[in-house]
């Protein structure tokens, strides 16, 4: 990222320095494999889009203006009105290069339930992620001081990142990992981007939620040949605490 003073202005090349970011985050996502670890992965979807991915094998990749933290890319505190101009304009470069595939830890949380998964009505995706495509999203109170030597030099690229997964810290309990996707080819029937399954994004879990009308026999069809290495639950709440949890009686879920 470059930065420098001219007659006594701080001068910021923020959208170009988004670009530079994007470009070499998104190389990592170009392997068909990766050789180190993976993480578990969950994605809350309703009930018709969660059986349409599951059919099409893809997930809807969401945009920076799709996002639903009126802070996202703005965690920095920006109170300078040439370098607030600065990050609104590399918002808006960031969203034209690239999107992200939004992801929590554990499926086990009632609220993630209620907001991303039709209160308990739709599903839950858990996917295999290579660790070092992930970027783990850190939760402050206050928004971050921001210090203009960072703008210049190897720095930079800490900064962009840090700016790109910090949000506010009532949302600590989605529990977040990004995978930044690049905005390729859009679908010509939606109008959306979505990304394919492959070995990056391996399809490894599906929980049914509590009240979700989908059967065995309807997340089976589905899955089709996916049967074999995807497991199958239907959630639960349980007796003495605030979780979700597995049901264990199978006569439960038809």
């Amino acid at each position: 990222m470059r930065c420098g003073f001219e007659q006594s202005k701080l001068r910021v090349d923020l959208p170009n320095a988004a670009g530079r970011f994007y470009s070499k985050l998104l190389l990592r996502h170009k392997r068909l494999e990766c050789l180190g670890g993976q993480m578990r992965v969950y994605h809350f979807l309703d009930r018709k889009y969660g059986l349409e991915n599951i059919n099409q094998r893809r997930l809807k990749i969401a945009t920076l203006d799709d996002l639903n933290g009126p802070f996202e890319m703005f965690a920095l505190s920006l109170r300078d009105p040439e370098l607030r101009q600065a990050f609104q304009a590399m918002k808006s470069q960031m969203s034209q290069l690239a999107g992200m595939l939004c992801f929590s830890r554990s499926w086990r949380n009632p609220v993630q339930w209620s907001h991303y998964a039709e209160r308990h009505h739709g599903m839950c995706l858990g996917f295999d992620v290579p660790d070092d495509l992930l970027t783990r999203v850190a939760y402050s109170r206050k928004r971050l001081p921001i210090d203009r030597a960072l703008l210049e030099g190897p720095d930079a690229k800490a900064l962009m990142r840090t700016v790109a997964s910090t949000k506010f810290s009532h949302w600590r309990y989605e529990n977040e990992v990004r995978l930044f996707v690049a905005l390729e080819d859009r679908d010509a029937e939606t109008g959306l981007w979505f990304r394919d399954f492959d070995a990056d994004l391996a399809l490894k879990e599906v929980i049914v939620g509590q009240v979700c009308d989908v059967t065995r026999s309807q997340l089976g069809n589905a899955l089709g040949d996916l049967n074999a290495t995807v497991t199958k639950r239907k959630a639960r709440l349980p007796f003495q605490r605030f979780a979700v949890v597995n049901q264990m009686r199978a006569d439960l879920w038809k």
